[in-house]
């Protein structure tokens, strides 16, 4: 009677396996015939490849176990109430069987998955007050010599489907996330024939001005560029040149006509540009950054989906073959159109050595904030004035202090500033200096390390030098450092590395579908599957998603829905600032509580209105605060409704601006103020870069970097290969230490930790004498180490 109720109870088809009960000793399973796709779909890609997943990244789903106040137990009912302790003996035969572990693999479970799988299972069984009446009843054959344990692995994968739902839906997944064919996801660009013309050529030789004089010319167009700079100058070129033209930008519309009618030229940040709109120019600037690990997968998307009879692409002459062939996969063919440079530029045969040597119109490019203050003061403290241009400034401010430069009737002839000059701002620049030849990078897996420039990055600096138009008709490049001049040349010789492949990242429609298979997962957790599983082609990337990952996992406790919460994941967000990051969280909590952002929270939240900086921490979060305005207009775009009010945030922006151009104007005086002001204890003010010594490298570096042994010391803390580059460490370290005891007498350690205020002159000089008499005294130091060495070894010799 009671072993009549198992066929009656027996699993659903599409777990893919049927029992066979011939008696105990033959009971076995095989394979169903018709077994469901997804049984070897971790294996087994859409294309027949086989690839397998990385399922670490699969997190289990949790299953409660079956309470008290379950329902009856019917299995115990048609049976008897099941032996735990004989049920837990056979469950870990079960998992012994090498044939369990086979079937296992063959229906998408590794070792890993399989391992996890069953320490659900078990518990599960172990600690559910029932279990359902058909694995009650296979549990009791198998306890009572009338089953196998080998009969437990269908409701083993039902199980496993249930905490890894992936396992289920493997093809679809892949389906999903195959990019493999990025040109057929624009059909309306593929359903017309366009038209390529590639401008190619290094900076100010033209090649822009060409394209955007067709740009002009035609009907409609748009332009593409990669900042909010480059957009509002053409923004402003077309209109003054009597030919209306919008700007669109993340955090804004601007429209040419007063009635808000979309004009039919458009400026814009390349990812606003639409894929839907038809134009008859394109404009595409800065090609080269297609290879942009974070963000060439807006220049891919505009390549490939811009629908405008003529696309002008402008750029290196090293992305030319990549763009060829990208253009051969959709029938479309490229023009090529070479450029030289307008002006001569010449590399000096000599360095700069001493900014007394400084001329008008010379610009001194730095790589960290602690080399422009360190810098900049320098110079003003020989009687020049300098103008100052970093990255994180406000776009108005860079603005502001160009136009200082650039002014022939200022008294401000010298420039310092970051590679943020590389693009977007015109200057008549006479000659470039680099103060370094090694710039902080963070590399493929988020770690920080120096590097030396690569050669498209100094030819972009370098190239700013004798603009055409401007007062100097020849540029000239040098170094700060006789040693790095002998590098730069190399650098500037060598060929620009071919850009060999295009970014992608996976749009919200591609999450969305992955998140109806996979709804328990998180969105960070969704995102790493994805691209676990992304098939790209030669030509293609997938771009890097730390950022993205990192805003997910910050607000993935704030209940919202999918789209909401992606777009909040890809807002423009300087997770280095911690104001900024704690902002961003309060506005995704206000937001899934439908509550509007209101100028007044805002304005309560930041403290406005802010008083002009007294110190460089002051400035540093005036710049954080203009960052927390951007967030607020972006999301403003985006949800109109629950920020509603962008024109007066709009407003405070223009004027923090002007609060912030007070200060850079003044940075020298904050340097100081920071430095006699700054109390034990207070925070790091820098957050836009980092020096040397926070690499993710040996901790040595810090201290011995310019200590007696620093050559040394250094060079195998940072353990960089080639011989390039090991030179370029030396020079880079020799000049500034040389540069800072000259200017504070003192090594660079102390000298860093007084200009962030965690040290002042009256502490150095207690701990200088406190260090003198413990030295002294042999407590500790050096000195003593040797001593108990010596003494260590005079013992040794006397007991021979």
């Amino acid at each position: 009677m009671r072993r009549c109720a198992w066929p009656l109870l027996r699993l659903p088809a599409r777990a893919g396996l049927v029992l066979r009960h011939e008696g105990a000793a033959a009971a076995r399973l095989r394979p169903a015939a018709a077994a469901s796709s997804s049984s070897s779909s971790s294996s087994v890609g859409g294309d027949g490849s086989s690839r397998a997943p990385d399922t670490s990244l699969f997190v289990p789903v949790p299953l409660k176990p079956v309470g008290d106040a379950a329902e009856e137990d019917v299995g115990a009912e048609l049976t008897r109430p099941l032996d735990k302790g004989e049920v837990l003996k056979n469950l870990n035969k079960f998992y012994k069987r090498k044939e369990i572990q086979k079937l296992g693999a063959e229906n998408g479970l590794d070792a890993r998955l399989f391992h996890q799988a069953f320490i659900s299972f078990r518990k599960y069984i172990m600690e559910s007050s029932s279990v359902s009446a058909d694995l009650h009843i296979i549990l009791n054959d198998i306890c009572c010599g009338a089953g196998h344990v080998d009969d437990l692995f269908p409701f083993f994968l039902r199980h496993a489907k249930q905490i890894f739902p992936m396992l289920d839906c493997m093809d679809d997944l892949r389906k999903i996330s195959d990019l493999r064919l990025p040109p057929n996801w624009y059909p309306d660009a593929r359903a017309i024939q366009r038209k390529i013309i590639f401008h190619a050529g290094p900076t100010n030789s033209g090649k822009t001005y060409h394209a955007i004089q067709r740009f002009l010319s035609a009907k409609s167009g748009i332009y593409c560029g990669p900042l909010k700079l480059l957009a509002h100058e053409i923004f402003q070129k077309s209109n003054d040149a009597n030919v209306p033209c919008d700007l669109v930008t993340g955090e804004e519309r601007v429209y040419a006509n007063e009635d808000a009618r979309q004009a039919p030229h458009i400026a814009c940040t390349i990812e606003m540009c639409s894929t839907n709109t038809p134009y008859e120019v394109a404009v595409i600037d800065e090609i080269q950054m297609i290879r942009d690990p974070a963000r060439g997968w807006a220049w891919t998307r505009a390549l490939l989906g811009l629908c405008a009879e003529e696309i002008h692409v402008c750029g290196e002459a090293a992305a030319i073959d990549l763009v060829t062939e990208l253009m051969y996969t959709t029938g479309e063919e490229v023009e090529v159109r070479n450029y030289k440079r307008l002006t001569a530029l010449t590399v000096l045969d000599y360095a700069l050595e001493s900014l007394d040597n400084l001329r008008p119109g010379d610009c001194i490019v730095c790589f960290s904030k602690n080399d422009i203050y360190s810098v900049s003061r320098q110079i003003e403290a020989r009687g020049l004035e300098c103008a100052v241009i970093y990255g994180s400034l406000p776009p108005g401010t860079k603005l502001e202090q160009a136009k200082k430069f650039n002014d022939p009737d200022d008294p401000c002839k010298i420039l310092v500033a970051t590679d943020a000059i590389g693009m977007g701002l015109n200057l008549c620049i006479r000659r470039i200096i680099f103060n370094s030849i090694v710039k902080p990078t963070i590399n493929e897996k988020g770690e920080k390390e120096i590097d030396s420039i690569t050669t498209s990055q100094a030819l972009q600096i370098a190239g700013r030098a004798g603009r055409y138009g401007s007062s100097f008709k020849q540029g000239e490049v040098t170094t700060m450092h006789r040693d790095d001049l002998v590098q730069l040349k190399e650098i500037l010789s060598e060929p620009v590395r071919p850009v060999k492949a295009a970014g992608l990242h996976p749009t919200p429609e591609q999450i969305e579908m992955f998140a109806y298979h996979l709804p328990d997962a998180t969105l960070s957790n969704l995102i790493d599957i994805f691209v676990s599983l992304s098939q790209v082609d030669g030509l293609y990337f997938v771009c890097n998603i730390d950022d993205f990952k990192f805003i997910a996992d910050m607000i993935q406790h704030i209940p919202l829905n999918l789209r909401s919460r992606y777009v909040f994941c890809t807002a423009p967000l300087n997770r280095k600032e911690p104001f900024v990051c704690t902002t961003l969280l309060k506005f995704a909590r206000q937001f899934s509580r439908n509550e509007p952002l209101t100028f007044n929270w805002l304005c309560r939240h930041t403290k406005w209105p802010l008083a002009a900086p007294k110190n460089i921490k002051e400035l540093v979060h005036l710049e954080a605060v203009h960052d927390v305005f951007d967030l607020y207009l972006w999301l403003s775009y985006r949800f109109m409704d629950m920020f509603p009010d962008a024109v007066l945030v709009r407003d405070i922006q223009k004027k923090l601006d002007d609060i912030i151009q007070v200060g850079v104007c003044n940075i020298t005086k904050l340097i100081r103020a920071s430095q006699s002001a700054a109390a034990p204890g207070t925070p790091e003010v820098l957050s836009e870069d980092f020096p040397l010594s926070r690499t993710k490298r040996d901790t040595r570096a810090v201290s011995d970097r310019h200590g007696a042994k620093s050559a040394e010391a250094f060079s195998i803390a940072v353990e960089v290969p080639g011989e390039r580059r090991a030179k370029n460490l030396k020079a880079y370290r020799s000049a500034t230490r040389q540069e800072d005891l000259k200017s504070h007498g003192r090594g660079s350690l102390a000298n860093r930790l007084l200009r962030e205020g965690l040290l002042t002159q009256e502490m150095l000089r207690q701990l200088e004498s406190e260090w003198q008499d413990q030295h002294r005294n042999g407590r500790y130091g050096l000195g003593s180490k040797r001593d108990d060495q010596n003494s260590s070894n005079e013992a040794g010799k006397k007991k021979k």
